[in-house]
Formats: structure tokens, C-alpha cells, sequence
């Protein structure tokens, strides 16, 4: 058997270091079996109808971005090939997608195209580290009403982000909800209606097509006769201006490094949103495919590498792509040739039919978007949710807001304070201090006599932090008649350094009253915890902690009876 890293390498020494290196570097770049459970024709064909949804989508969101449709095609190609080779899903598809144009509208803004691609750039060396050092694991630490709630955020900024095209007018602002209401009142005070027909015609169209024929690209199927409408009927007022599709040529950026420092910010965040929905679109196709397992580490890898490589040759960051992974699942592929097959094929159309993807109005293009958006609500999961329970709605509602108004790193953040507060509530709530039967079975009588004899008993159950910790103090603090209290704590799940100070402080307290106090049932880990916090002392005398509730009955019953006739010597127990 071959021995593990850490039984290969010295202990201690630079080697182990480097041995463990070599095998993550060897765990986590591609390998021969990646493409052995290829099936061409299957894969082709999936690759082919993904290419198709994906072309307006790529123009779409390079235009959306503020860097051009060359952009957004130029990250779908090579992303787009780098993901499918260095990613850790078989059937991933990588691309621009909406949530990163969401996040890169005020990066452009701000720090302009070499900004954008020095952010995609570092993010793409970010997310390369993440997987390295495991980070993976963590996306299962997100909650789904937080998921929920700035995937309905982001809908909204990408359907407000297009009112301008969508209305044939032109308008600025860095908040969306102040750019959709410039470019309302500009329409209204000189209303163009045939921008907005269009928008909407292709709205309704890409709809339709998907609950009639949801095979068919609906999306290409739409733009294709809005542009044929465009040019026979020479509407004109349909388009501003032509979308340039030509790609960048490969080359770094010029890096702005007066500006740099305020660069890693964006890049953390647009790594951040990478590893997100990567990570979330991986598992929803391992749950959409038969026998296909993810690597979470490998697939931030891969996404990192495809970001580099987009920044290099001119795009935009890009992340793995929910809908087109779902189209080519749906489509049949079966390895990683399909998500290739994609990226050449938008190759393709850049190379041979550029000239008439320029012909596409941004009117039609917006519309694509806004159904875009519409796809990416999903009223059954929202429904469920919000009607779960109190917290989950909070949260989604909350994360939603705060998308909108202000960035969707601030809105995560936002939504996962929430959520934790409501965890911890929900968590505060389980936790019980209970008096109870100090033995099991039927003992009235000899809980009568100890309560005669002034001693009662405690069983604390659940976690004891700083949530619930004060509920404790409170109610033990009440306690009145007696003489000996019994804390049993072999029931305490968890505690924290709050809890542990109430404890302590809980203690004195009745100490302080001439109450004393046992413990019993210490866990070893919570001991732990509170010798380390130095509270433990202060806890109780050493003779005053048990392993055993019976134990600590029967030192209470001596100690009761010396406080009522105590020893004529003073002696204390």
C-alpha cells in the first residue's frame, strides 16, 4: 500500500512541506481519466445546443458589464475551454454570467477595462489558492434562504440594468434603481415605442419557446428575428449604435498601480462570488446527472485558471454557469468534451459571423436579459421558503434588499449575519434548565426529603453561550430556601466563553448567599474550555465537582446536615 503524505514525509522537515506540495499539485490538475467516459455524438450535440444559449447570453452580459459584447464572448471561449479542462465537474459550464456583471458595473465604472481585468486577474490567483489550501468544503456553510435571497437580488439588477436599452434611451447612474428611474422619466417625456416593443416581443418569444419547446434555444431563436425585423423593416430606433464583437487581443493589462491597493477589495469580492456559484452550480448538476461527483478544491482551481486566462485574453471574470450547466445536462453530455464543444463553437461564430451578430439591436439583447432574470426566479423554491418558518423569509427578504441597494458582497455578509442571529436564537431556545429527578424511576419521596433538607438539583440540556447563558443566571438567581444546589452538566452540548464566565459568575453569586454549589457531569472538552478561559477555578471548590450525580447526592446530604448542625469545631466541608 502506498504510504500517505504525512507517512512519507520526514516530520518536521522542509521536505514534508514540499512532498505535500507535489501531492496536492498531483490531486488537483488534470488527469487522462477525465475524458475516458466520453461519448462523442452525445457530447457534440450537448456542446452545440449550449453554444447556442450562451451566445447572446456572452453578448449580453460583455455589453451589461460596460466592456463590450467582444468581452463577453472572449471570456466564454477561453474560460469557457480552460474550465472544462481544469475544473472539477464533467459537465460544468463556464461563462460571463449575471451575478459577476452585477458586481463588475461599479468596478468599470470606478477603475475602468485595465481595472477589470487586473480584478480578474488577481481573483483568478485567489481562486487558485482557495483550492489549494481546501476551501471547497465550506460552501456547505451557506444557507440556502441566503442562496436564495441574492439570486433574486441579482435578478433584479440585471432586469433593472436593462431599462435604458429596453427603452431606447440613454441614462447613468451607479444604483440601479436610480438608473431605471432616470431612464423612465427620459422615455416619458419623449415615449419611443418601438424599443420598447421589441424588448418586450422578445420577452414574451424566449417565454413562450421555453414552455412549448423547451429544447430549443429559444434565446438565438428571438434575437435572430429581432434582428431580421430590425434590418428589413429599418426601424432603427430599435438600436443604439452596433455591438462591436470582435475579440481583444491577448495581452496584459496595463496594471494601474496607483489604483492597485483599492483593487484587491473588488478582487476578493469577485473571487468570492466565483467560488460561490461555481461551487453552487456543481452541485446543482451533480444532482441533475446519474454518477457525476464534483471535487470542490479541483473545481476552484479550474475556476481560477479560467480567469487568467480570460483577463489575459481581454474578458471579464467568470464563474460556472447554473442555466447553461443545466442545458447541457439536460442535453445528454456525458464528459467534458461537451462544455469544449462550446467554447469552439462560439469560436466559430466569432470568426465566421461577426459582422451579423453587430447587427443585433440592444433593444432585443436587453429583452434576453430581462428574461434572463425572469428564469432565475424560481416561485416554487421562493414560495417554499418564504413560507417555512419566520427566519428563513427574514433572511431571504433581507439578503434580496440589500443586494439591490447596495453590492452582493454586502449582501451576503448581510444574510449571513441574519441567518446567524436566527440560528443562535433557534439554538438558544433548545437550551433547558430544568429541575428534575435527581435518580431514575420513581423517587417522590426522596426528592421530598432532600428538598427537606434543602438541597435541589439542575440538569442544564443543549448549549450553554452567550444566547442562552443569562436565561441560566436569571432563573438560578431566583432560587431561595435552599442550601445546596446541584448543577448536572453531562447534558451541556456546547459552551462558549460567555457561558462559561455566567457560570462562573452564576456561582459566586449564590456562594455569595451562602448556597453552595456541586457540579457533576463535567464533559473532559467543556472542562477544557473553561481551564483554559481560567475561569475554572471560580467554578467550585475541587471537592465540590463529581464525575456522578449519585456522588455528588450524597456529598450534598453531608454538607446539608453539618450546615444544620454544624461540627464544634467549625469544621467545613
Amino acid at each position: 500500500m502506498t504510504p500517505s503524505v504525512e507517512e512519507a514525509a520526514p516530520p518536521g522537515g522542509g521536505g514534508g512541506w514540499l512532498a505535500q506540495g507535489r501531492s496536492r499539485t498531483v490531486a488537483l490538475r488534470p488527469r487522462r481519466a477525465d475524458w475516458t467516459d466520453a461519448r462523442p455524438g452525445r457530447d457534440a450535440t450537448a456542446g452545440l445546443m449550449v453554444g447556442l444559449v450562451a451566445l447572446p447570453l456572452a453578448l449580453g452580459f460583455g455589453v451589461s458589464s460596460g466592456m463590450g459584447a467582444g468581452a463577453g464572448l472572449a471570456t466564454a471561449i477561453v474560460a469557457g475551454a480552460l474550465a472544462a479542462v481544469f475544473g472539477g465537474s464533467r459537465v460544468q459550464v463556464s461563462g460571463p454570467t449575471g451575478a459577476m456583471t452585477v458586481v463588475l458595473v461599479p468596478i468599470v465604472a470606478v477603475h475602468g477595462a485595465d481595472g477589470v481585468l487586473v480584478v480578474g486577474l488577481l481573483a483568478g490567483l485567489l481562486l487558485v489558492g482557495f483550492g489549494y489550501v481546501g476551501a471547497g468544503r465550506f460552501i456547505r456553510y451557506v444557507p440556502v434562504p441566503v442562496v436564495e435571497g441574492f439570486t433574486v437580488g441579482i435578478a433584479a439588477i440585471i432586469a433593472l440594468q436593462q431599462v435604458p436599452a429596453a427603452l431606447g434611451v440613454q441614462a447613468h447612474a451607479e444604483k440601479v434603481l436610480v438608473l431605471a428611474g432616470r431612464a423612465a422619466r427620459t422615455w416619458a417625456a419623449d415615449p419611443v415605442w418601438v424599443p420598447l416593443v421589441l424588448a418586450a416581443g422578445v420577452v414574451v418569444a424566449i417565454l413562450v419557446l421555453g414552455r412549448w419547446r423547451p429544447r430549443w434555444p429559444g434565446s438565438l431563436i428571438a434575437l435572430i428575428v429581432a434582428t431580421a425585423a430590425n434590418s428589413a423593416l429599418d426601424l432603427g430606433a430599435a438600436s443604439i449604435g452596433h455591438i462591436p464583437t470582435g475579440l481583444p487581443a491577448p495581452s496584459l493589462p496595463t496594471v494601474p498601480w496607483a489604483q492597485l491597493d483599492s483593487l484587491v477589495l473588488p478582487a476578493i469580492a469577485v473571487a468570492a462570488l466565483a467560488a460561490l456559484e461555481s461551487l453552487l452550480s456543481a452541485t446543482v448538476s451533480d444532482a441533475m446527472s446519474v454518477g457525476q461527483r464534483h471535487d470542490s478544491d479541483r473545481e476552484l482551481v479550474g475556476q481560477g485558471v479560467a480567469n487568467l486566462g480570460a483577463s489575459l485574453f481581454g474578458g471579464i471574470p467568470a464563474t460556472a454557469a447554473i442555466a447553461r450547466t443545466a442545458v447541457n445536462v439536460r442535453a445528454g453530455a456525458t464528459s467534458r468534451w461537451a462544455a469544449l464543444t462550446h467554447a469552439v463553437f462560439l469560436l466559430g461564430v466569432v470568426l465566421v459571423a461577426a459582422r451579423w451578430v453587430g447587427e443585433i439591436p440592444l433593444a432585443a439583447l436587453a429583452g434576453v436579459l430581462i428574461a434572463t432574470a425572469l428564469h432565475m426566479i424560481r416561485v416554487s423554491s421562493l414560495r417554499a421558503l418564504l413560507g417555512a418558518t419566520r427566519g428563513d423569509a427574514a433572511v431571504l427578504l433581507v439578503t434580496a434588499s440589500a443586494t439591490v441597494l447596495f453590492d452582493l458582497v454586502t449582501a451576503v455578509l448581510v444574510g449571513l449575519v441574519v441567518a446567524g442571529f436566527f440560528a443562535l436564537r433557534q439554538a438558544a431556545g433548545t437550551a433547558r434548565l430544568d429541575e428534575i429527578p435527581l435518580d431514575p424511576g420513581d423517587h417522590t419521596e426522596e426528592e421530598q426529603a432532600l428538598l427537606d433538607q434543602h438541597i435541589v438539583a439542575y440538569r442544564l440540556d443543549g448549549p450553554l453561550f452567550f444566547a442562552a447563558a443569562h436565561d441560566f443566571l436569571l432563573e438560578l438567581s431566583d432560587v431561595s430556601d435552599v442550601r445546596v444546589v446541584i448543577l448536572r452538566m453531562s447534558r451541556v452540548t456546547t459552551i462558549d466563553a460567555t457561558g462559561a464566565y455566567v457560570l462562573a459568575d452564576t456561582v459566586s453569586r449564590l456562594e455569595g448567599r451562602g448556597i453552595t454549589v456541586l457540579l457533576s457531569g463535567v464533559q473532559p472538552a467543556h472542562e477544557h474550555v473553561l481551564r483554559q478561559l481560567g475561569v475554572y477555578e471560580r467554578l467550585a471548590h475541587e471537592r465540590h465537582l463529581f464525575d456522578s450525580t449519585p456522588h455528588a447526592i450524597a456529598h450534598a446530604r453531608v454538607h446539608a446536615a453539618r450546615i444544620t448542625h454544624p461540627p464544634a469545631d467549625g469544621a467545613a466541608a
